[in-house]
């Protein structure tokens, strides 16, 4: 049976080049190849719930301006309803520029994320979690988030974060957070290490912690048991929104398995992912 999830947080458009190398200083580049997609890791996550045969709804700024047309067109590929926290918003969305890296997968992005888009908390509407199983949330408007949490927790409705970098404003949320599935660049205030990310977390009572490291094993704690899961060596062509395809897998396997499994099979996607150029081939191939 699907299910059906809530993902709140960044909506961009993605302009995205594959290149032999990231452009110097006055350098012009010719790409090898490129694509168009909407982005952000709530958006990414929130295709991949929905093409492994869910219903995915993305809470996010979108607005009017002509470009979101773009963003529009590639999500009603994938059947996502899009709840636009300011839909009277004239300016353009975010845009991300990518650079893909050829022969590496190594990626370059310049963007201003949602800095500039943070919505209204009189946006949401009360029937936002009917019928919603899991709540993802990446930061990028986080005081939504924060009442999207409380209100989740109070429903028993499970909350993920997907901690890819740190933000400011996330330890409001991490007392209602359920899973806390972050990489190696999550570091919140005073923490340099894995070990001080774990510690912190646990302050906040978040019972499922997991570290992502690339290629490397995924740390995780989990209810004081500690561990490591192992990750398929691939040959990566890029690694573009892999972590937000990871979180929207693990978003739809976790309401299925246990959290050690949930995880092993979300890098198994992302894993996949990685060998395609783009954020979309990977699921036609």
């Amino acid at each position: 049976m699907n299910k059906s999830a809530l993902f709140v947080g960044l909506i961009t458009l993605d302009l995205i080049y594959l290149a032999q190398s990231p452009p110097t200083n006055n350098q012009k580049l010719v790409a090898t190849d490129y694509t168009v997609a909407a982005g952000g890791p709530a958006t990414n996550a929130s295709v991949t719930f929905s093409y492994l045969g869910n219903q995915s709804q993305l809470l996010g700024v979108l607005g009017l301006h002509p470009m979101t047309q773009l963003i529009t067109t590639d999500l009603e590929n994938y059947q996502i309803t899009i709840v636009d926290l300011d839909c009277t918003k004239q300016t353009s969305p975010p845009v991300s520029s990518i650079i893909v890296t050829q022969g590496t997968g190594e990626r370059a992005v310049i963007s201003i994320n949602a800095v500039k888009t943070q919505a209204n908390i009189s946006a949401i509407t009360t029937d936002i979690l009917e019928n919603i199983d899991i709540v993802l949330i990446d930061g990028h408007q986080m005081a939504v988030s924060k009442i999207i949490a409380q209100k989740a927790k109070t429903q028993a409705i499970p909350v993920v974060i997907d901690g890819g970098s740190w933000k400011p404003g996330f330890e409001e949320i991490l007392p209602f957070v359920d899973y806390a599935i972050c990489s190696t660049n999550f570091y919140p205030p005073n923490c340099k290490n894995a070990e001080d990310v774990f510690n912190y977390l646990q302050t906040y009572n978040i019972p499922h912690i997991a570290i992502t490291q690339g290629e490397q094993p995924i740390e995780y704690l989990s209810y004081e048991k500690r561990g490591l899961i192992n990750v398929d060596k691939i040959q990566a062509v890029d690694t573009l929104g892999a972590g937000d395809i990871f979180h929207g897998a693990f978003c739809h396997y976790i309401l299925q398995t246990s959290f050690t499994d949930a995880l092993a099979l979300a890098s198994n996607i992302a894993g996949k992912s990685c060998q395609f150029f783009g954020t979309r081939r990977w699921m036609q191939s």
